[in-house]
C-alpha cells in the first residue's frame, strides 16, 4: 500500500511534463491516491492532454483563481469526479514580466497586485473553495520559493511569494481546528516553463550546485515532489505552517 492509499488529491498547476506539479500528481497516484487536475482557460485542453499523460487518466476541472464564480463552483465540480477532498497542492504563480528582471522600484502597482493575486491571495482563495470537500481535515501544500531573502532578478515575484508562505501560515492558523494542515515546499531553482520566464533566471540558477552541500539538479522535479506527496500524506499528523526545503541546503549555507 502507498502512503496515500485511498486519498483524493487535488493538484492544480499541470501544463506540461517537466513540471514540478505533475511529477507531483504522478507520484500521487503511484501512492494510491485519486487525483483531479484543475486547468484554467486557454490552457484547460493542455492540463486535460497532461492528465492523459499520468499513469491514470486524471479528471480535470475549470478552475481561475482569480474568478469569484469558478472558486465558488469548485467544490461542486470536483464532486462531478470524486465525493471529497484529503488533500490540495497549490502550484499557481504569474507575475508581469516587467515586475521582474531587475527593475524592482519601476514596477507599477497594477502588475504588483496582479502577481500578489494570482500567486498569493489564490492559497486563501483555494482553501476557502475547497473547504467543503475537507470536512474530515486534510492537507493543503504549496509550493514556493524562498520568500525570506532578496533573490537576483526576482523581484516582486519575490514578494509574492513572501506572502505566499505568510498567507499558508494563516491558513494553517484559521483552518488547523478543522484538522487541515497548511505547509510550503521551498525548491531550489527548476528550469520549468514558469522559471524560464523569469528575466535573467540563470543568475539564479548558475551557481546552486556549487553552493548546496548535497549537490543540485536544476532538471529534476522528483525531489521536490516527493516532499510535497509525504506531506499530504498521514506521515505528517502534527506539522502546520512549516516550509520544508528541497534546495540541496543552500537555505543553510552562509555566502
Amino acid at each position: 500500500m502507498g502512503i496515500l492509499e485511498g486519498k483524493n488529491i487535488l493538484v492544480t498547476g499541470v501544463l506540461t511534463e517537466g513540471s514540478i506539479a505533475f511529477d507531483v500528481a504522478r507520484l500521487c497516484q503511484e501512492q494510491g491516491a485519486t487525483v483531479v487536475l484543475t486547468g484554467v482557460g486557454r490552457t484547460l485542453k493542455i492540463t486535460q492532454a497532461m492528465g492523459r499523460r499520468l499513469p491514470v487518466e486524471a479528471q480535470v476541472v475549470p478552475l481561475d483563481v482569480t474568478d469569484p464564480e469558478q472558486l465558488g463552483q469548485l467544490a461542486d465540480s470536483v464532486r462531478e469526479h470524486v465525493p471529497h477532498l484529503d488533500g490540495v497542492v497549490h502550484s499557481i504563480g504569474f507575475a508581469p514580466q516587467n515586475v521582474m528582471g531587475g527593475g524592482f522600484m519601476d514596477g507599477p502597482w497594477e502588475d504588483v497586485a496582479t502577481a500578489m493575486h494570482i500567486s498569493a491571495y489564490s492559497l486563501k482563495a483555494l482553501a476557502e473553495a475547497t473547504l467543503p470537500l475537507m470536512s474530515g481535515g486534510g492537507s493543503i501544500v504549496g509550493l514556493t520559493f524562498d520568500g525570506t531573502v532578496a533573490w537576483p532578478v526576482y523581484d516582486w515575484m519575490g514578494v509574492a511569494k513572501a506572502a505566499l508562505e505568510s498567507t499558508s501560515r494563516y491558513v494553517a492558523r484559521d483552518l488547523g481546528p478543522q484538522g487541515i494542515r497548511c505547509n510550503m515546499v521551498s525548491a531550489g531553482p527548476i528550469k520549468t516553463t514558469a522559471a524560464k520566464n523569469i528575466p535573467g533566471f540563470e543568475q539564479m540558477e548558475g551557481t546552486w550546485s556549487e553552493r548546496a552541500p548535497l549537490g543540485w539538479d536544476s532538471t529534476a522535479t522528483e525531489p521536490t515532489a516527493k516532499a510535497v506527496t509525504a506531506l499530504l500524506s498521514d506521515w505528517f499528523p502534527a506539522t502546520t505552517g512549516e516550509m520544508v526545503h528541497v534546495d540541496g541546503g543552500v537555505h543553510a549555507m552562509g555566502q
